[in-house]
């Protein structure tokens, strides 16, 4: 059946559009951790009108910002009644077009704190198309919402339209992931390697992750291993009404870290806790293949210069670095980083190459850089490869 704007508008005068709650979980541990808020409209003979044939509908006028307003309240109120249990945090969906409304921010501030509540219950979601169409005045809008205490989600990560330099810019708090990435149950290599290397991007990004649409044993092994922080899907919990979920919250404690967090650490978020270490204490890291002469630099953040290119030629690169080094310490360095001397290095058996210089900061002054050049081996290739940490030297 077809609805018209003027269908739907009366369907939320009459108060038919309620709220479901989908419950998400955490990962490692399957404890309940928040959930996300779902419009519905159920009609007065008990039939349920599928989002799907009404949400478009509102979406071409601004009747959409109305039923967004509608469900916080409602969302609202339902955090009201767990003023006595367990309250976590539930996500409400905003269309893009909140993004022009004046005093946004304000107008949520006060609509919860009507109700009381602490700003970090209610998380803002907004889609991944929405954040595309929308950049120019994106920032300023997310910007505001966060300075309010709230934070904010980027839903449907990988539905078609993804810009990582985009991604990369934006200052939201979680990314969420969309069940079109799971569609081969991540049993096919190459899901399962588009998939890690976005968790691991969102980690590098200080952006929590969520994983939509997991129904499978598979899928949630496979999203434990790669250190994904929540799950939502059928395999734990479908959509349900406000009375279920009151229930599910009253069976479960708020949210607990176990004893020992070591102890329930898997792999992928041990190493990056490790990385997260090294990426300290090295300002500097890149990967070099000197078979194929090429690098890119992982990190380069805070260091002595800020000039060095990104990715690129390797030799062009030492050529680069050699021009920064003080004229005393040219030479030295040119002779122990040429791309030759490293690979029969290499092949001699050498493991590491360290070297201490002066480099001519962006200030203008030479402070002193120190080097390591580990080689290391890759199991999918046979080209040698070169890790580069470089660190600030204090004198």
């Amino acid at each position: 059946m077809n609805y018209s704007a003027e269908d739907v508008r009366k369907a939320l005068e009459n108060k038919e559009l309620c709220v479901y709650y989908q419950p998400l979980y955490v990962t490692v541990t399957s404890q309940l951790k928040s959930a996300e808020a779902l419009v519905r409209w159920i009609k007065k003979d008990g039939s349920i009108v599928s989002p799907a044939s009404f949400i478009p509908v509102a979406e071409e006028s601004d009747l959409i910002m109305d039923i967004d307003w509608y469900v916080t309240e409602l969302v609202c109120q339902t955090l009201e009644k767990q003023n006595y249990m367990p309250q976590f945090p539930i996500s409400v969906n905003f269309s893009r077009k909140h993004i022009g409304e004046k005093d946004f921010a304000k107008k949520l501030s006060d609509l919860v704190d009507k109700y009381e509540l602490p700003h970090p219950l209610i998380e803002v979601e907004i889609t991944e198309s929405a954040i595309v169409s929308e950049e120019n005045r994106l920032f300023e809008w997310i910007t505001s919402i966060r300075e309010a205490g709230f934070t904010v989600a980027i839903d449907d990560f990988g539905s078609g339209l993804s810009s990582l330099n985009f991604v990369k810019d934006v200052p939201a708090d979680v990314l969420k992931i969309d069940k079109s990435l799971l569609s081969h149950n991540c049993e096919d290599e190459k899901e399962r390697i588009v998939l890690e290397s976005i968790f691991t991007f969102a980690h590098r990004l200080h952006l929590k992750t969520v994983a939509e649409g997991v129904e499978t044993k598979e899928q949630l092994a496979f999203l434990r291993s790669c250190d994904c922080n929540k799950i939502q899907g059928y395999i734990f919990a479908r959509p349900m009404p406000e009375e279920d979920y009151l229930s599910l919250c009253m069976a479960h404690k708020a949210a607990e870290e176990p004893a020992d967090i070591l102890q329930m650490q898997n792999h992928a978020s041990a190493v990056n806790l490790l990385m997260e270490v090294v990426f300290r204490r090295y300002p500097l890291i890149i990967f070099t293949n000197l078979s194929r002469n090429t690098y890119y630099a992982m990190v380069y953040q805070n260091f002595t210069t800020t000039s060095c290119p990104s990715t690129g030629i390797f030799d062009e690169l030492i050529e680069h670095g050699t021009a920064s080094m003080h004229p005393d310490d040219r030479e030295i360095f040119s002779a122990a980083f040429n791309r030759k001397k490293l690979i029969s290095e290499y092949y001699a058996g050498k493991q590491e190459i360290h070297l201490v210089t002066r480099q001519l900061g962006d200030d203008g002054i030479y402070r002193k850089a120190e080097t390591f050049y580990y080689f290391v081996k890759s199991g999918n290739s046979e080209d040698i490869i070169a890790i580069a940490l470089c660190q600030n030297l204090t004198d």
